[in-house]
């Protein structure tokens, strides 16, 4: 029987890559208890050949090559732990996975953290610069005793301000301070009860540490958009002058022209370096607010839901980028209509002095059709001369052949038949030449 697939016309080149996507990044399967040790860095000028010759340094993996990340993800078993790896447009995340014994959840973080699977040396090396750095303990603990996991999560995070939620309405607990430790790391500890699957675990650990990184990735366009903000505070006041003189016509049109043209080619540069990080700040900031959904959050006592601290904080950011943003669009907008009234002022003094300079023409023409009627008149009169002197010398030749005339009679006669004759083929040909 032959295969399904020749029951359909031709795949598209792009079918299996685009039906392929959904599996790019299976979901996380994680066995708790466990450590999660979370990096994610900017991959900008980083090949993938020097990510794979950085995990070909890990135990067992001299046969990576550049080709085994064509995929965007890979997922490596190791001793002792897995390591997973992810490429994203902008960054990569290195996610190491570590079992942790039951008595780990009550010891000291620091105890805990000089039993990491992964070699500190390896970490450092990672290639790219750091953007996000997490360590989340999932434990097993009982969540109706909400006092206790309080003081465990204030040991293991190290602090009193500690925001916290129960996830998925109820069937596990997370915790974190949102702080950089001095080891350069985020704390989060998760806690579930017995018998929380794999697929779930996997799931909160996967939804938590993306939220973390995209919101630094959000957060990213704040400060550009801070620095953006002086240059288009000067920007708008150029262009309000350059307005103000074009209103009061206080200035000539090439001087106007050629400040705006500066103006111009400065807001578009702003226009070309920062208009992607304003569209990638809206997204990673839509993406924030997609995990805080899927997080599903319920509000324990005493606490801010970690959804709610982040936004409070995250809002007026993102306020800010989008202002900024419009700004400067709004900016490029204002410089082109002002652009179009200074084209428009200039042509309509381009179509005056094309006006003048026609009427200066049609007078000129005038000119010189009278003069060359005037020359019309002087060379009929010439020629008429050159013809009357023929004639004369004509009829001297003829009296001298016995022909009985009058010189004078015969010659002044015909100067009228002569200058009528000289005109009518002066018009003729003028009409021939007007003619073609």
């Amino acid at each position: 029987m032959a295969p399904e697939s020749h029951l359909l016309p031709p795949d598209d080149a792009l079918r299996r890559q685009l039906h392929d996507e959904v599996h790019a990044r299976p979901p996380a399967s994680l066995q708790m208890p466990a450590l999660v040790t979370f990096v994610a860095v900017l991959n900008a000028g980083i090949s993938r050949e020097q990510e794979a010759a950085h995990l070909r340094s890990l135990p067992g993996q001299g046969a990576l090559t550049a080709q085994s990340l064509d995929g965007h993800f890979l997922r490596l078993h190791l001793e002792g732990y897995t390591l997973k790896w992810e490429r994203h447009s902008e960054f990569s995340r290195y996610s190491i996975v570590q079992p942790l014994a039951a008595s780990d959840s009550v010891r000291h973080p620091a105890e805990v953290l000089a039993t990491l699977a992964a070699p500190a040396q390896w970490l450092r090396g990672i290639p790219g610069a750091t953007v996000a750095a997490v360590q989340m303990a999932m434990v097993h603990g009982d969540l109706e005793q909400g006092g206790a996991l309080m003081e465990l999560a204030q040991k293991w995070l190290g602090g009193a301000d500690i925001a916290a939620s129960q996830l998925g309405y109820g069937h596990s607990a997370a915790y974190t301070e949102f702080r950089i430790g001095a080891d350069g790391f985020e704390r989060m500890l998760v806690v579930a009860p017995l018998g929380t699957s794999q697929a779930r675990a996997g799931r909160i650990s996967q939804r938590l540490l993306e939220l973390e990184t995209y919101r630094l990735m959000a957060l990213r366009g704040l400060p550009v958009a801070k620095a953006l903000g002086p240059e288009l505070a000067l920007a708008e006041t150029a262009l309000a002058d350059i307005t103000a003189r074009l209103e009061g016509n206080t200035a000539s049109d090439q001087q106007l022209l050629d400040q705006l043209v500066a103006l111009a080619a400065r807001v578009e540069r702003h226009v070309a370096q920062h208009s992607y990080r304003f569209a990638a700040t809206q997204a990673y900031n839509t993406l924030v607010v997609q995990r805080i959904a899927e997080l599903r959050e319920k509000v324990m006592p005493g606490t801010q839901t970690i959804g709610e601290f982040m936004q409070r904080r995250l809002s007026p950011a993102m306020a800010t980028v989008a202002a900024t943003s419009q700004r400067l669009a709004t900016l490029s907008e204002r410089v082109s209509r002002t652009s179009a009234l200074l084209r428009t002022r200039v042509d309509i003094a381009t179509e005056q002095q094309n006006q003048q300079l026609l009427e200066k023409l049609t007078r000129g023409q005038e000119l010189q059709l009278r003069l060359q009627a005037t020359v019309e008149g002087l060379s009929i009169a010439a020629i008429s001369y050159y013809v009357v002197s023929l004639l004369l010398y004509l009829t001297k030749a003829l009296i001298a052949a016995g022909l009985p005339l009058n010189l004078e009679i015969a010659v002044g006669s015909s100067v009228p038949v002569v200058l009528w004759g000289v005109w009518r083929i002066t018009r003729k040909v003028q009409a021939a030449l007007n003619k073609k």
